[in-house]
């Protein structure tokens, strides 16, 4: 007997892998009639932003959500990637498991997301096979989390630092790589320009990053994958 549908959410900036995640989770209802999903796709923020509007609005749920790390922002400027994103579903559908799927392999980045979003799976893109994303998927539904074999590594490794960059610092990043001047980001971030400038010193020392200018800080933010 099949249970009533479920809702599921495959956020990715590439069209090809949405449909085979889709076509993967069809194969898995196929094998376990208890396994019933609607499966909405998005390639960006702002539609993500969209399902994630619609579902509180008809009170309903999401029952996992498969997020990449680099969606396109939102227009609002708000909801720059998918950690963004997964930060909103956080908020506002706490119920909500999330699965990362990311290409992104710096230990610190994956340590930063980890600790920003706690998520329920965490997948390396090159570790990615059907099988591996059959079981991540059958795992997280059944409240058990699971990691793909790179992420463990990296989490089995020491690392040196305790620092953590949240939304704002993100934000100042992006603003940065616009080429947006210090004078104009008060308009676009809720700090005033010394509160930004600060941020923007500490960024450089998280990074070890002695140039003048922004440019090196831009190259090693998006060489980690924060931008």
């Amino acid at each position: 007997m099949r249970k009533e549908k479920q809702s599921a959410l495959l956020a990715d900036n590439c069209p090809l892998i949405c449909e085979t995640y889709k076509n993967i989770i069809s194969k898995i209802a196929r094998l376990n009639p208890s396994f019933n999903f609607n499966t909405d796709i998005t390639y960006n923020c702002n539609g993500a932003y969209d399902i994630i509007k619609k579902t509180i609005e008809k009170e309903t749920s999401l029952s996992f959500v498969v997020l990449d790390l680099k969606l396109s922002p939102a227009k609002n400027r708000k909801i720059l990637s998918g950690e963004d994103l997964g930060l909103l579903i956080r908020k506002l559908l706490p119920n909500t498991r999330l699965i990362v799927s990311t290409d992104c392999n710096d230990n610190y980045r994956i340590y930063n997301i980890f600790k920003s979003l706690n998520p329920e799976g965490f997948l390396i893109k090159n570790d990615l096979t059907s099988k591996e994303l059959k079981n991540a998927i059958k795992n997280v539904t059944n409240n058990i989390p699971y990691y793909s074999k790179t992420v463990l590594s990296l989490l089995r490794k020491e690392v040196s630092n305790n620092f953590s960059i949240d939304a704002i610092d993100r934000q100042i990043l992006y603003e940065l790589s616009l080429g947006s001047k210090m004078k104009d980001m008060p308009n676009y971030i809720p700090l005033s320009a010394a509160s930004i400038e600060k941020r923007k010193r500490h960024l450089k020392k998280i990074f070890n990053v002695k140039a003048k200018g922004d440019r090196e800080l831009i190259l090693t933010a998006k060489e980690k994958g924060f931008i």
